[in-house]
This record gives C-alpha cells, structure tokens and sequence, in this order.
C-alpha cells in the first residue's frame, strides 16, 4: 500500500492551487462581476420610485376607571381593528377616496374601478406596536406608498381619520346595540316578573286562609274555637241539668195547687225575669270580652250579639206575659157553686216557675246552635291546615319561578343601568379611543427602490455571476495546470524534471496580465465604493 504524503492529505487544502486558479481566471471572475454589479445597481435606477408615508395612532385606554363604570363593548382590540380594517378597505371607502384625491389616473393604460381598488389596497399596509409583554395592543401604524410624496401623505391622513372615526362610530354603535338588547331582554323579564306575580296573587286569592304563612294563626284560631266549644258544652250540659230541675219544680207546683196552666198560659201582673237578666248580663259580659279581642265582623262576635239579642227579646215576651195575666187574675172566677175565686196568688209560683223553664229552653237552645257553628268552624279550619301541606307544595313551585324571575330581572336592571352608563361614556367619548399621536408624514426619500439595498444585492448577484464564470471557464479548459494532476496521471515515478524557461517575452505579458488583473479589480471596487457612497447620499 502507498505510503500517503502530507500533500496528499492536505490536497483540499491547497493554498497554492486556489492561488494559481485565481491567476488564471481572476479576469474571468471580475468582469462578470462588474458586469452583473453595474445592470442590478444601474436598473435599480430606472425602476419607478414610491414614496411612503406613515401615522402613529395611540390606543387610548379610557379615562374612567373601570371599577366605577364597565365599558360594555368588547374588549378584543386586534378583532375590531381587523373589522374596521376590513370595513376601511371595503369598495366604497376606497372609491371615495380613490376619486376624491384623483388616484391611479395618471397611467398609459385607464384602469376600472376594481383595478384602482386593488393597487389602493396592495400600497395600504397596517402595522400594530404591542406593549414590552407582546400582550397588548397599545399603538398601530398605517403607511400608504405612492409615487408622488404629497399624495401619500395626504392618502395616510384620509385613512388616519376613517380609522379613528370608524373606531368611535363602532364603539358607540355596539355599546348602543348591548344597551338596545338588555333593554329589551329587561322588558321581557318586567313581563315575566308581572306574569309570575299574578299567578301567586291569584293563587293566594284562591286559597286565602289555608296558606303557609297563616299555619301559626289558623292553629291558635283552632285552638280557640276548641276550647269555646269545650266552654259551650259544659254550658249546654249545665242547662240541661238545670232544665230537668225546673221541669221537676214545675210539675211538683202543680201538683200541690192543683192548677193546670193551659197552653196560652195563666198571666201574672209582673213576670220573673230574674234568671234571664242573669242570662243577658252574661251574654253582655261575653260579648264585651271578645269586643276587646276581635271585630265585630269576626264571626264569634256575631253569634254573641245575635243571643243576646234573642234573650232580650224572650225578656220582652216574658214581660208582655206577665202583664197579661195581672190584667186577668183580677177577673173573678166561677166555683161549682158559682161563686167567683180570685187565682192569682195561686198561679204566681207556677208562672214563675214555667217563666225559668222557658228561659232554660232558650239558653239551650242558644247553647246548641252556637256549638253546632264551632263545629262548622272548626272542620272549615281542619280542611284548611289538612291542605296546607299541597298549598304549600304549590306555592312553593309558584315562588320558585317569581323568585328566579325576580333575580334575573334584578340581573338585567342592574346590567341595563351599567350598560346606559358605559353608552353615555361612549357617547361622550371618554372610552377606549384612537388619538393620532404621529401625524401623517411626508417622505422625503423614496421608500422603493432602497438603492443601498440594491447596492448590496447587486454585489451579491456579481459575486455569483463572476463565480459561475470562472468556474465554468475552468471546467471548460482541459490543459494540466498542476504538477501533482501530471504525477497522478504518469504510471510511473517522475526521475526527473525541466525546469521552465520563460522569455522576455513570456515574462513581459505575464506582468502585463498581472497588470491588467489588478486594474480590472481597482476598477470594480472603486465601481461598487462609488455605487454604495452615492446609493446612501441619494437615498
């Protein structure tokens, strides 16, 4: 195996051929190069120039705190400014300003409207400045490219203002359009809310006395009118005991006076009233009692005021009775033997007697009919506390909905008096708004073509071209230039070498190529520094 050399192993290396190569094919290499330079730098003169004017428009936050007033439009700048973007660059908007500044008519060939439309939109560029966290958008910059200056900057301020009168218009327009719907959302709760009202009132009205919240008093009114019925029958039961006594009296009196009293009654001078003047002196007493508890519409009351008005009308009777019979007692009655007996003192205990049974018959049956009316009441109030349970179900599912009824139209109310608010902000421009903090400019260098840029591309693009020459010049070339290419093509070890013999001649145009090399070079670099120096002065 060979041994390998150290300039074998450093062939890729080899200083000497990349220099002989450059000898070789330096004017290759620089004249496509000065070529290429000068037809990219010099066309970048001869394209048509566009001047580009620009605004800075400051996003303002608003200047109420939003703890006192919450703005109720929405708070995703980027998408209202892509809306109004959107709507700025319509047809329309750009047609008006499009034939009101005169713009695209200058061309050889005469453009449509759409035409003008999409050359506006292609030079109309937006450009958004976030904050030092990239969260928030706090600025933006439109700029607008033309040909004449002036034009730019006068189509920039055009758009300038769009942008920042749309951006009002769209806010007071949306917090008009939040306020309009919650109003109207409120309206329908207000409905809703009076709706669920009067179903409770209705319900309520229906079952007036069985409802939940009068369980406490139905309970002690039952309660009351049990221990009245309890009072009531231990009367009752007193007076019938008291009936037995008096009919036992009477029966025995006329027994031993051997008087029989007919069915309209022996009359006496003053009838006994005794026993119902102390009836009626209770019934006052009573009726004073529930006086001082209740109204005179409350229904004891009534029963009350209606016994004692019996009992004074029995005492009437009794009277008118009694003053009958004194008018008869002083008649004379025949015997069998036909003398005339006086039956006055005879009949008076009797009558008296007859006079207390009567009143014990009123008192029970004033006693019956006032217990038979606490046991209507007190089933009335037994119904009422045995559907309180289902009232009570059905209340509760009808306050279910007044209740969530009334909450969300207390939601609204409160959201529709936020909203008026924030539309009033709005209105008075105090919220979230465009204020132009860099007016729009006038160029005084032309944004395109950058000279300098083209400058440096055109340096690039001869670069390349002078590599891609020379390159193919010595890919073309089939002469050995190199000692060690002769060496790897000879099969056999080189003994010996001649060295060149270079003549006058050979020696005076090498030194004239040498010449030659290094003024084309001084050439396109004095070429490329004067082509940048007068790209930046020019702009």
């Amino acid at each position: 195996m060979p041994e390998v050399t150290e300039e074998q192993s450093s062939e890729g290396l080899d200083l000497k051929l990349f220099l002989s190569l450059v000898r070789r094919r330096h004017i290759h290499f620089l004249i496509p190069l000065f070529v290429g330079f000068l037809l990219v730098w010099g066309a970048s003169w001869f394209l048509p120039v566009r001047y580009k004017s620009s605004t800075l428009i400051l996003v303002e936050q608003p200047t109420m705190p939003k703890n006192y007033v919450e703005p109720n439009v929405s708070d995703d700048l980027q998408e209202r400014l892509q809306s109004i973007t959107q709507q700025i660059l319509s047809r329309t908007r750009l047609l008006i300003i499009i034939d009101k500044l005169h713009l695209y008519s200058g061309g050889k060939r005469l453009l449509t409207p759409d035409e003008k439309v999409g050359l506006m939109r292609r030079d109309t560029s937006i450009e958004l400045v976030h904050d030092s966290n990239g969260d928030q958008i706090t600025a933006f910059k439109i700029y607008y490219s033309s040909q004449d200056p002036r034009a730019a900057q006068q189509v920039t301020g055009e758009l300038k203002d769009l942008f920042i009168s749309e951006n009002n218009k769209a806010r007071q327009q949306e917090s008009e359009d939040t306020t309009k719907f919650i109003e109207s959302q409120l309206e329908n709760a207000r409905t809703s809310l009076a709706a669920q009202e009067a179903k409770v009132r209705q319900f309520e009205g229906q079952h007036e006395g069985d409802l939940p919240t009068q369980q406490a008093s139905n309970l002690e009114i039952l309660s009351g009118l049990q221990s009245q019925l309890q009072n009531e029958q231990d009367a009752l039961n007193t007076a019938r005991q008291q009936r037995v006594y008096y009919q036992a009296q009477l029966d025995q009196s006329r027994s031993s006076h051997g008087v029989v009293v007919s069915a309209s009654g022996v009359v006496v001078e003053a009838a006994p009233t005794a026993l119902i003047d102390q009836q009626i002196d209770t019934l006052k007493a009573k009726l004073a009692d529930l006086h001082s508890r209740f109204t005179d519409r409350y229904p004891d009351v009534q029963a009350a005021e209606a016994q004692l008005a019996s009992a004074e009308q029995q005492r009437l009777k009794i009277i008118a009775d009694a003053r009958k019979t004194s008018d008869g007692s002083k008649r004379s009655s025949k015997n069998a033997d036909g003398s005339t007996v006086t039956d006055s003192a005879a009949s008076l205990p009797i009558l008296q007697q007859q006079g207390q049974l009567q009143a014990n018959e009123m008192e029970i049956k004033n006693r019956e009919q006032s217990i038979a009316e606490l046991k209507t009441r007190i089933s009335n109030y037994q119904a009422r506390l045995n559907l309180e349970p289902s009232t009570e179900q059905q209340l509760a599912d009808l306050t279910r909905g007044y209740d969530q009824s009334k909450a969300n139209y207390d939601d609204l109310l409160k959201k529709k008096t936020e909203s008026s608010m924030a539309t009033d902000m709005e209105q008075m421009q105090q919220g979230e708004r465009f204020t132009m903090l860099d007016p729009p400019t006038l160029p005084m260098k032309p944004d395109f073509p950058n000279h300098l840029r083209f400058c440096g591309l055109a340096l690039g693009f001869g670069i390349a071209f002078g590599v891609v020459v020379a390159g193919g010049f010595e890919f073309l070339d089939e002469r050995i230039h190199s000692e060690k290419r002769i060496k790897s093509l000879l099969p056999v070890a080189i003994i010996c070498e001649i060295p060149e013999v270079i003549s006058p001649f050979d020696e005076q145009n090498r030194k004239k190529s040498t010449l030659l090399g290094w003024a084309t070079a001084a050439v396109v670099l004095v070429t490329i520094l004067v082509g940048s120096a007068y790209s930046y002065l020019r702009g």
